[in-house]
């Protein structure tokens, strides 16, 4: 196995179509199967190309012959709305096929997903009510669209997300999450959530203390340093070139989203495909396993 991006576009197919395994719907098949979607939208994440009727009309030429059939631009968006669900376990069922998945350490940090920027867009968008104002204390401006919450190992392998609108709490969507998922932390004893200063609360260290995690994260200057807080100077680039490899390399600002389900199905993709990148760099015995520059071209 290499580097090669027809090596790890088969490799996801296969991996996707034995784990999905024998189709459970009645009738006829569909003539895109399920294994080669997902693997067609991760290809097109790597490849950089954000227009979905520009990708049909590219993806002949780039990969001849690895899928046989091609929808066309409505069917090929309306079947990656629909697969927001099977994006999610997709990811899930790929990332924890590595070593990575067992790490006891875990970064947390939430980026803006910016989803317009006129007063009319954020009026008339369908994603009004859900998305909203926002600031970010990172690049010190404000935007309007969502956050992309997002747990993961200090290698980059996401764990688990959510998208919620910038008025929420991080700490209120980090409970929600955990606690729509429980069994990620009952699999993990000792475990160790690194966090910025977004995530102080007595009452979230109460709540993860009682389900046996510790949260370290920096104190106010005005407050007497918590324990191991020395090691978070090191730590904090990882969870900030993650989010790098999600805007840079794959666009993540510039997913193109106009719905719910638009949005939520582009940010999955762009998370499927770094995820997909880990899993094949792991096998393959890579030095560095967030390294994307060996798929983009």
């Amino acid at each position: 196995m290499t580097t090669d991006l027809n090596t790890l576009l088969t490799a996801l197919y296969v991996k996707i179509d034995d784990w999905l395994g024998r189709p459970r719907r009645t009738g006829r098949p569909p003539m895109l199967s399920d294994a080669e979607l997902l693997t067609m939208a991760v290809a097109q994440v790597l490849l950089g190309v954000r227009s979905e009727a520009r990708w049909l009309r590219f993806l002949p030429r780039v990969l001849p012959g690895a899928f046989p059939y091609l929808p066309g631009q409505s069917g090929y968006n309306k079947r990656l709305r629909a697969a927001v669900p099977l994006l999610r376990r997709a990811i899930r069922a790929v990332a924890t096929d590595t070593d990575l998945w067992s790490d006891t350490t875990w970064i947390i940090d939430s980026t803006p997903v910016e989803c317009g920027r006129s007063r009319a867009t954020a009026k008339r968008s369908n994603l009004a009510g859900w998305a909203g104002y926002g600031y970010c204390s990172s690049h010190s401006r404000f935007f309007w669209g969502l956050r992309l919450h997002l747990i993961c190992t200090p290698s980059g392998l996401p764990v688990t997300w959510a998208l919620a609108t910038p008025k929420i709490d991080e700490r209120q969507v980090l409970t929600a999450v955990l606690d729509h998922d429980p069994n990620l932390l009952s699999d993990r004893p000792g475990l160790l959530i690194l966090a910025d200063k977004g995530y102080v609360s007595a009452e979230l260290d109460r709540w993860l203390t009682d389900r046996g995690v510790r949260l370290l994260r920096p104190s106010y200057r005005n407050r007497t340093p918590r324990p191991g807080e020395h090691l978070l100077k090191s730590v904090r680039q990882l969870i900030e070139s993650v989010n790098d490899t999600l805007k840079g390399q794959l666009d993540l600002e510039l997913h193109g989203g106009r719905s719910d389900a638009g949005v939520t199905a582009r940010v999955a993709q762009r998370l499927l495909a770094m995820t997909a990148a880990i899993w094949h760099n792991r096998a393959t015995g890579q030095p560095v396993t967030r390294s994307l520059t060996a798929y983009d071209h």
